[in-house]
């Protein structure tokens, strides 16, 4: 008897229609193949599925059983076959029909218990374009897909369970679907009352989260430059509706979804150690799989100590910063992953860190210094927009007493700024396909960015001063549109356009 279910197969961020063709034969010796090209997690299916029906309180059947995953010219990869095939052989060997446009996804344990499996958001996209009706899922991945509407999602905790419901015994409950989920922006690790002094490192630090620029750091140790960067996620606003799809995407294909969790809104922090290889960083391996960077989509990725990280990790930045993607090529293919995050990199001024402290004497020789300076290279730092030095922070400020704290601002307050500048840039870009001000090209900053005369010459001056290459007079554009956002000016004024260039004296 043969049976055809459909499910799904993933190309990176891409899913594409399989049929888990079952065929079970009264004829021949009693076996169990699997084959259209499965790698090893699909072929050890075979165990885990006779595994789980058996320890369900079924009898596997004695028959020669054969699984094509059709079409057979593409390498099938990952454990969410399990129910799907399971199902098969029980429909076939039971008699029973299975519903129509119905998809039947996840990993079977040995006793016959759905695990958490990665990809169920993807799955519910696939459902909702190809108009299937029903998704039987593992209870954890359930609430990924809870926001799709159309769809019954039936969430599923074992094998017998889902077998009593398809035989009308005992109805599994569906999920409702979730409009929206309340959000707490409150969880990053440091607000920006705690950092005392560094008043124009916070400032530029607001005009990163508001515009989507990248930002470097330079200070002796201890300055504030990690807490800065730690309580950057606190300014940031919730991912809309467009990013937490695309951010989704990324953590449910490479199964970095938590147990239970649905469709992410905060913005991710990712924070790479220096000894990180290529691959994690930028993605890779075999089967490609997203590296930091495209975990860091929509979100900040935090190089601490960037002069320490190789050279060649650091040139790998380049694509991705320009593009906003990165493409890893494999003689098996190429896969494609978005990679739209803020680069917030962090360095000392020279090895022993202490370069023109106020305090403490510097012990390293110019050569040092040159070299040590030298490791980051134009190219890298010509695609960062803000580049500020943070001095070292003077003991009186560090004992202001709380009467002084309590006219700081907290970062709830800088954020009303900063989600009220996405708001203004949302509208203006409403009809292309970018979302911020650093993600514009030539063509719109001529269409967004109208210079006045005088601005032109303030720029035109400080270019010539400070040697700016064309990215980087560009670059400057998208700050000073910024800042202009923030303050509400529909046209870029002569203040914005200063404050921009001090931003980028070198």
């Amino acid at each position: 008897m043969l049976i055809k279910i459909p499910s799904v197969l993933y190309l990176g961020l891409d899913t594409l229609a399989v049929d888990v063709e079952v065929n079970v034969a009264n004829r021949g010796l009693p076996g169990f193949e699997i084959v259209g090209l499965p790698n090893k997690a699909v072929a050890e299916s075979r165990e885990r599925v006779r595994a789980a029906i058996v320890n369900s309180g079924i009898k596997f059947p004695a028959k020669k059983i054969t699984i094509n995953l059709a079409p057979a010219d593409i390498p099938k990869q990952g454990s969410f076959y399990d129910l799907p095939i399971a199902l098969g052989i029980l429909s076939s060997a039971m008699d029973f029909s299975l519903p129509e446009k119905s998809l039947f996804y996840g990993e079977l344990s040995f006793d016959g218990v759905l695990r958490h499996t990665r990809g169920a958001f993807l799955l519910g996209l696939f459902a909702k374009e190809y108009g299937f009706k029903n998704i039987f899922l593992p209870k954890d991945c359930a609430n990924e897909i809870t926001t799709f509407d159309g769809i019954n999602i039936y969430p599923v905790e074992r094998l017998s369970q889902l077998l009593a419901h398809l035989l009308n015994r005992q109805n599994i409950k569906k999920l409702e679907r979730r409009d929206k989920e309340e959000f707490s922006l409150e969880s990053s690790e440091f607000d920006m009352t705690e950092i005392l002094g560094q008043e124009q490192a916070k400032r530029a630090m607001e005009i990163v989260a508001s515009g989507g620029h990248n930002i470097m750091m330079v200070g002796s140790p201890g300055s504030g430059k990690t807490m800065l960067a730690r309580a950057l996620p606190g300014i940031l606003p919730l991912l809309s509706e467009k990013e937490s799809i695309e951010v989704t995407k990324i953590y449910s294909a490479s199964g970095h979804m938590a147990p239970g969790a649905s469709m992410m809104k905060i913005r991710s922090f990712r924070s790479p150690h220096h000894s990180a290889s290529l691959a994690g960083l930028i993605g890779g391996g075999n089967q490609p799989q997203p590296g930091e960077i495209s975990l860091a989509h929509r979100g900040v990725l935090f190089l601490d100590e960037f002069n320490e990280f190789p050279r060649s990790i650091m040139e790998s930045l380049r694509q991705p910063l320009e593009d906003g993607c990165v493409t890893i090529s494999r003689a098996k293919g190429r896969t494609k992953y978005p990679a739209r995050f803020i680069l917030v990199a962090s360095a000392n001024p020279c090895p022993c860190g202490y370069l023109n402290h106020f305090k403490k004497e510097c012990t390293c020789t110019p050569q040092e210094v040159r070299r040590y300076n030298k490791k980051a290279s134009g190219p890298i730092l010509d695609r960062i927009d803000l580049h500020i030095d943070m001095p070292a922070v003077d003991i009186d400020e560090l004992s202001q007493d709380g009467q002084a704290i309590k006219f700081l601002e907290n970062s709830s307050v800088i954020r009303k700024r900063v989600a009220n500048a996405h708001q203004i840039q949302e509208e203006r870009f409403k009809d292309d396909i970018i979302c911020n001000n650093a993600e514009m090209k030539n063509r719109h900053i001529k269409k967004y960015c109208s210079l006045s005369g005088e601005v032109k010459k303030i720029l035109n001056q400080a270019a010539i001063a400070f040697q700016l290459s064309a990215r980087s007079y560009f670059k400057m554009i998208k700050v000073a549109r910024t800042i202009a956002d923030l303050t509400g000016n529909d046209n870029i004024e002569s203040p914005h356009m200063a404050e921009a260039l001090q931003y980028r004296t070198k």
